[in-house]
Formats: C-alpha cells, structure tokens, sequence
C-alpha cells in the first residue's frame, strides 16, 4: 500500500512527530510506501512530491515545524480542484491519504471523504478549538510560551507601574488566553467568546493599582467590545477559506485604558512566536500517538474518521465531528478565571 501524506494550515509544534509516527509503524509493522505531498492541499492540488521514509523523518521528534511545508489552499475553491487532487493521486498509485490539519484542512478533508477519497484526519491546531477531541497538539506548547511570557511581564509591569496587555492567538476560540492567564496570574484574561466592557477592565486595573502591584491583561485576537466595533479588524482580506486578518487588539485596548484611566499602558503582541520551535513533551506524545492510531486506522480502512484524545484514549471519530462546530470556552469555564480579575 502507498500512503500519502500531507500537512494544512497554520504551521504548529507537533507536526513532525506526527509524521515521524506515521512512517515509523507504516514501514515497520506494515510494509507501507509513503508519498509526501508538499504544500498543504497544494500538494495534491499540483503534484509537488517529496520522498518520505525512515531517513526522512530521522531527528525530525523536537523539531517545530513541518518538513512537508504548508498552505492554506482550498482545492474546492479553484476550479477542477477536486479532479485535479483525484487524478494526482491516482497517478502516484496512492490507496490512501492523511491529512494533518485543523479546521479548514480536515474540512477539505471532510468533503473529500465524502467523494470516495480514502482519508483518515489528525486535528491539529494551537487554538485547541476542534470539537470531538479534548485536546489538540500545539496547544501546550502555545500556552507554555504565553504563559513564560506573562511571568517575565510581571517584573517589568511593576517595576514601572504599567498596564501590560498581552495579546495571544484566537480567533474565535480563547483557550490559549483562558489557559495561559489563569496559569501566569493575569488579572484579567478577554476571550471572544464573551465581549467584554472596558470601563469594567478599567475598574479591573484600578483596583489591581490599589494593592501596590502592576495589572497583566491577557486577551485572544478575536475577542471584541460589549459596543462592537472593529477593534480586532487588522485587514479586511479574505484567505481562501473566507477568515479576515485579525490583530491589533492589544493595541487599542491598551490605548483605551490609558486614556480613560491616566495609568502608563503597553501591549505585547506574541503572534507567531506562540506556533514557533520545539514542542513540549506533552505535545510530542500527543502527535505521536496521533500519528501512531491514524496509521493504524488506515491499516484497517477506516477512512472518513479522525483521531481524537477523550481522557488519556486515542479513539476514532467521524471527520464532520471534529469539522462541524467549534469547541468554545464555556461560561463555567470562564467563571473559574473571573475569579482572579483584578
């Protein structure tokens, strides 16, 4: 049997140890060949090949990244993309495919599935929004970054008095916030899940001033004003799966609070620095894992399904279940971490 395999979307810790997973048991419990499609769905799309064995995924474990590269192409977007990505893998003897991928990728996935493509799915995503499984690979490692940055920002917050806002990713999802502000003793963490009231953040950082200590807001890219606005529009250019830039945030907000309360207020925008370099251990026995049960879904043609943590099991699920809602912050989740607000 011939394997392909690709990686989609944004680039995050733990992709290589998937891969490493996959090639490892195809070749040596099964015998498999492995084809690696460049590019994300590019790949497919235009038949950029890469070879993909042993030697290939060797010291590849710590690595963050992914040696097959990535886009965020939508083949249902261009015309005779699903045809093309059909005929290209049938050129290259490919019985079945693994696409490794958050949202849009799986979602592609999805819809290929359900056109007769063999495909098995491997969530990934730093944002930890894929529903059907309880965690996603990259998502520690997001959160260990934000959180060592939030602890560095406390000396320098109260060594000159300031407000420090700390903007994190997610766009529609703010478990990076949620998980990093509660675990770096921020005094208030904004989510887009609930729109927030600045004169409230402002009370927030007051109160925190009155203890003598310097306030650490942590808010996601998506999150936005109880009044609306464009606070979190940075461009109003689609990708080709219809998602708007968003970020600046940080900036806004620190600047509303600065002008409403009279105290020194800077924003610190983490961005990519959140997706980049090696993954922690616990994301590294997640993608491995990932990588070793999608494998073996394959080895028994159980197309059509991802692979999904639920407690400490790796069991199948259908593709639409990771695909067709996302996994929000709940109220009773954010309760825990209002809590601590100022």
């Amino acid at each position: 049997m011939r394997v392909g395999v690709l990686t989609g979307g944004g680039d995050c810790p733990g992709l290589n140890a998937v891969i490493r997973a996959v090639v490892r048991r195809g070749i040596k419990e099964y015998g498999y060949e492995f084809v690696g499609f460049r590019d994300g769905w590019r790949g497919p799309l235009e038949n950029i090949t890469v070879p993909l064995g042993v030697d290939q995924v060797r010291g590849i474990l710590p690595r963050g990244g992914t040696i097959l590269k990535s886009s965020r192409t939508n083949p249902f977007k261009i015309e005779g993309g699903v045809e093309k990505i059909k005929e290209n893998l049938a050129a290259n003897g490919i019985d079945a495919l693994i696409a490794i991928g958050g949202e849009d990728t799986l979602g592609v996935a999805t819809k290929l599935a359900d056109l007769g493509v063999n495909v098995v799915g491997v969530p990934k995503t730093i944002d930890n929004d894929l529903s059907g499984t309880d965690f996603t690979f990259g998502f520690d490692t997001a959160v260990n970054i934000a959180m060592e940055a939030i602890d560095r920002l406390h000396t320098t917050a109260e060594s000159h008095h300031r407000v420090m806002v700390v903007e994190v990713m997610g766009r529609h999802a703010g478990w990076i916030a949620l998980h990093s502000g509660i675990a770096g003793g921020a005094n208030v963490v904004l989510v887009p899940e609930k729109p927030f009231d600045i004169d409230a953040v402002c009370k927030y950082v007051e109160a925190r001033f009155e203890t003598n200590y310097s306030p650490i807001i942590v808010v996601s890219e998506g999150a936005v004003p109880v009044e609306g606005g464009d606070m979190t529009l940075q461009s109003g250019e689609l990708d080709a799966f219809g998602h708007v830039r968003l970020g600046g945030i940080g900036d806004r907000l620190a600047k509303e609070i600065e002008d409403r309360t009279g105290k020194e207020a800077r924003a610190v925008v983490l961005g990519h620095v959140q997706r980049g370099g090696t993954p922690t251990a616990f994301d590294r026995w997640l993608a491995t894992r990932f990588g070793l049960q999608a494998i073996a879904a394959v080895r028994d043609g159980d197309f059509g399904t991802m692979m999904a943590l639920r407690g400490t099991d790796i069991v199948r699920v259908p593709l639409i279940e990771g695909t067709g809602e996302l996994k929000l912050v709940t109220p009773e989740l954010y309760a825990e971490a209002e809590v601590f607000f100022g």
